[in-house]
């Protein structure tokens, strides 16, 4: 099916059941009526010149509207491009002009950064401020001003529902260089959240989603999953501690999702215990891997609610599942299984293979790799890069993992993280899940150093309080051995991250490696 036809799927739940709740600007939509006027927009976007598979982004700040004008743009067949308002304009701007994007809907409080990328991106052509007027750029309300949903042109679908038609370009990180492009199928976004859904779903007869990730960015995929389900979706500007835990239960909200580092924030959080969690029926966290004992920490806090899924841009969201009933059992009974990251899901194919594209052996460190309608089509107009991923028939996700007798999988590192020390290797993962087993660290990023003896040795950038580096390094060797232990810690009162939130360990690495071509040795 198309994207938009997943949010049809919701609407015919119960038209009339709340589909958008913002929290800032006090807007109520429901699903019959967030239907309507995702209708009119697209009708306004046909009538003012987009085209089938038109290419748009959307920049701002949470914004209920934000998210209808995203499902206006998947009803006219258009391609998002994921925005990051964190990035740096020049990163973006590089994006944007790469895929050449047309069109870009945009709150006014951006209206400064946006001027930027205009002179920037000859590309860009279109330009709606939502919430009012800027200079020549309409107003959404002035942009839909006579137009009606009647006004709608349907575009052609097939009886597949168009799986090879775009649903967008999604820029991959770019942690290592300028983001790569990588096209998203209707057949790739659908298993996607079919996956999702089937995961999250049957838990209630009321399911209300938070959305406090970028809706610009990283929560326009899990939002459309949830509506699918017909979820309202209750809309903060942005991610705040506090007000997270407070909306948890003033709305009684059922689904949520955060990165593993949201969720320590919350945890630090002195306001922790003064809110009832007991609406919660999916806490999904993503993006990076979370600390083994910080989420079974969560799971006495905020309940059997605490779920975990293991994906990337290339293959999104739900390559791996771990169900809150596993987590929630696993915290009481075994503990070091929290380090999963659940098993593969029914709709890929996962396997570990060598650097000569053979399997490993059970219980080995192999690189993960994958195969099925998950896996996105290819790079933008990148086809080496595509093939060099594509290697022995199988997708290259780049991270090394790890399969239990029971099935469930385990992400040990990044191919590119790995410490070598001695010769030997060591997972900077598995380091940093023994390291934040102590309830003095909140944070802690791994990786390796120039040793003039063992080429590297392990260093830990942690965010602890009331700890030392000896206690640290004495800790973790009882945990891992001493090869595996760190041999310095650096304490800091955050770890840098990129616009993407993940630890950005490029950042500090250079202290130790300079500008040098090659961070190993």
């Amino acid at each position: 099916m198309r994207a938009i036809d997943y949010f049809d799927r919701g609407h015919d739940r119960d038209p009339a059941r709340l589909a958008i709740v913002d929290t800032q600007t006090g807007l109520k939509l429901t699903f019959a009526q967030t239907k309507e006027l995702s209708e009119q927009i697209a009708a306004a976007l046909q009538r003012h010149g987009f085209e089938n598979q038109d290419l748009l982004g959307l920049y701002g700040p949470n914004d209920g509207m934000l998210l209808v004008v995203l499902l206006a743009m998947w009803r006219a067949n258009g391609k998002w491009i994921p925005v990051n308002t964190r990035n740096a304009i020049d990163a973006n701007a590089a994006y944007i002009n790469y895929v050449r994007c047309k069109w870009l809907v945009y709150h006014s409080s951006k209206a400064d950064e946006v001027a930027q990328l205009k002179a920037l991106c000859p590309v860009m052509q279109h330009f709606v401020c939502l919430d009012r007027r800027m200079g020549d750029d309409p107003s959404l309300e002035e942009f839909i001003a006579g137009v009606t949903a009647q006004d709608f042109v349907e575009p052609e679908i097939d009886a597949f529902g168009n799986l090879f038609d775009l649903v967008g370009i999604f820029p991959t990180g770019g942690t290592t260089g300028p983001s790569k492009g990588a096209n998203v199928t209707n057949l790739g976004w659908g298993t996607m959240i079919e996956t999702a859904a089937d995961g999250m779903g049957g838990r209630t007869a009321d399911p209300v989603a938070l959305v406090s990730a970028p809706i610009t960015h990283a929560a326009g995929p899990i939002s459309l999953s949830t509506l699918s389900l017909g979820a309202t979706q209750v809309i903060l500007p942005g991610f705040d501690a506090e007000a997270v835990l407070s909306a948890i239960e003033e709305h009684k909200v059922t689904h949520m999702y955060l990165p593993p580092t949201a969720l320590y924030q919350l945890m630090a959080s002195p306001q922790i215990g003064a809110h009832d969690y007991s609406s919660l029926k999916i806490f999904i966290l993503v993006g990076s891997p979370c600390s083994p004992e910080k989420l079974r920490q969560a799971v006495e806090i905020f309940g059997p609610c605490m779920c975990q899924a293991y994906g990337q841009v290339e293959c999104p969201m739900i390559v791996a599942w771990f169900p809150p009933e596993d987590v929630a059992r696993f915290a009481q009974e075994a503990p070091e299984k929290l380090a999963a990251c659940g098993k593969p899901t029914r709709s890929i194919k996962v396997a570990l293979l060598d650097d000569d594209g053979q399997p490993v052996a059970l219980g080995e460190a192999g690189e993960i790799c994958v195969r099925g309608a998950l896996v996105t089509h290819s790079y933008f107009e990148k086809p080496e890069e595509t093939a060099e991923i594509r290697k022995f028939g199988w997708h290259h996700t780049g991270d090394v993992g790890k399969l239990d007798q029971d099935g469930y999988l385990y992400i040990v590192d990044r191919k590119k993280d790995m410490v070598v020390s001695g010769g030997f290797n060591v997972f900077t993962a598995e380091v940093e899940a023994a390291v934040t087993e102590l309830p003095q660290v909140r944070e802690a990023c791994v990786f390796g150093i120039p040793h003039e003896k063992w080429g590297e040795q392990v260093h830990a950038v942690v965010v602890a309080q009331g700890v030392s580096e000896a206690d640290i390094i004495s800790f973790a060797k009882a945990r891992l051995g001493g090869v595996k232990a760190p041999k310095s810690v650096e304490f800091v009162d955050a770890i840098p991250r990129t616009a993407a939130g993940k630890m950005d360990k490029k950042a500090l690495r250079t202290k130790y490696w300079g500008n040098a071509q090659r961070m190993v040795n």
